[in-house]
């Protein structure tokens, strides 16, 4: 059963993580950037000169790995986790290349029910290697479904306010994008080397036809798609970003995109309308100023 005390407690060292532009250029890739190779839009992602990252890039900086696997006494059954929500505020751009640290600690765990299933926040900060000084902030928020239950007689967090966006308006404008069917075998050198996403026997025993995208793929597409577009009509960068993973995406899948713009907040979802699936939800990004 789910240990709330022990993870509550649990602080781990800083991880020191050291990248490179080939590894900006090949996590840039994995979102789909450089299909039009002689785009300057998308050169500044793919090529080493005047090369730029996304904020997403500080999902994959400096993580713990995979913590619940690797802890038995935290009591989670890590084979029913989910990645349910994601979001990275920048405090400052980060560099293409560089070292940095993460911080991390669990901040938040709610337990839903003993047939619901709990959620679990974690917030890691990044640093600048050096002054320490904060990059981004990254919230986490982990759907564990077969740890239920857990406070009966014990501690359990108030869940957090959910903000659950309804357009009363069309939306400002609706983007397309066909995912390329190794998206997910490019996107897991980043990092991520989770079999469900390469294996097809693996994602057969999760319930999958296929090997599906990861969640923070799909993420970062949907910032890509975002990015792409504000460049074009002369926007601000985005200087923050959070979604709801709501469903699985398929490598090879037309994600569509339709984003809701006040200013310099902005709304958005994304859904693969050939089934029908909403697979992001609750989307907000905010935008520098021009």
């Amino acid at each position: 059963m789910l240990n709330y005390q022990k993870i509550k407690s649990w602080a781990p060292q800083d991880v020191r993580h050291h990248y490179t532009r080939k590894d900006t250029i090949l996590y840039n890739l994995g979102l789909g950037f450089g299909m039009n190779p002689v785009d300057p839009a998308e050169l500044r992602y793919v090529y080493e000169e005047e090369l730029s990252a996304l904020p997403t890039m500080c999902s994959v900086l400096a993580t713990p790995g995979f913590w619940m696997k690797d802890h038995p006494e935290f009591g989670i059954d890590y084979l029913r986790l989910v990645h349910g929500e994601q979001k990275v505020v920048m405090h400052r751009a980060l560099a293409p290349e560089g070292t940095v640290y993460g911080r991390t600690r669990v901040t938040r765990i709610v337990d839903k029910g003993a047939t619901k299933g709990a959620l679990v926040t974690v917030e890691r900060q990044i640093l600048e290697s050096g002054t320490l000084e904060t990059i981004a902030s990254i919230d986490q928020v982990y759907f564990c479904r077969g740890d239920g239950g857990f406070s009966e007689g014990g501690a359990s967090d108030l869940p957090e306010a959910v903000d659950n966006f309804v357009p009363t308006r069309d939306p400002d404008g609706q983007l397309t994008s066909q995912l390329a069917t190794n998206a997910a075998l490019l996107y897991r050198l980043s990092g991520d080397w989770n079999p469900l996403h390469a294996d097809p026997a693996v994602a057969k025993k999760a319930g999958f036809d296929k090997p599906i995208l990861h969640g923070l793929a799909t993420y970062g597409v949907a910032c890509r798609m975002l990015t792409t577009h504000l460049h074009q009509v002369g926007l601000g960068e985005i200087t923050s970003f959070a979604a709801r993973l709501s469903a699985p995406v398929f490598p090879g899948d037309v994600l569509q995109l339709r984003f809701w713009l006040d200013e310099t907040d902005l709304r958005f979802d994304a859904e693969v309308a050939e089934r029908g699936v909403r697979v992001l939800s609750n989307g907000t990004a905010t935008l520098a100023a021009k």
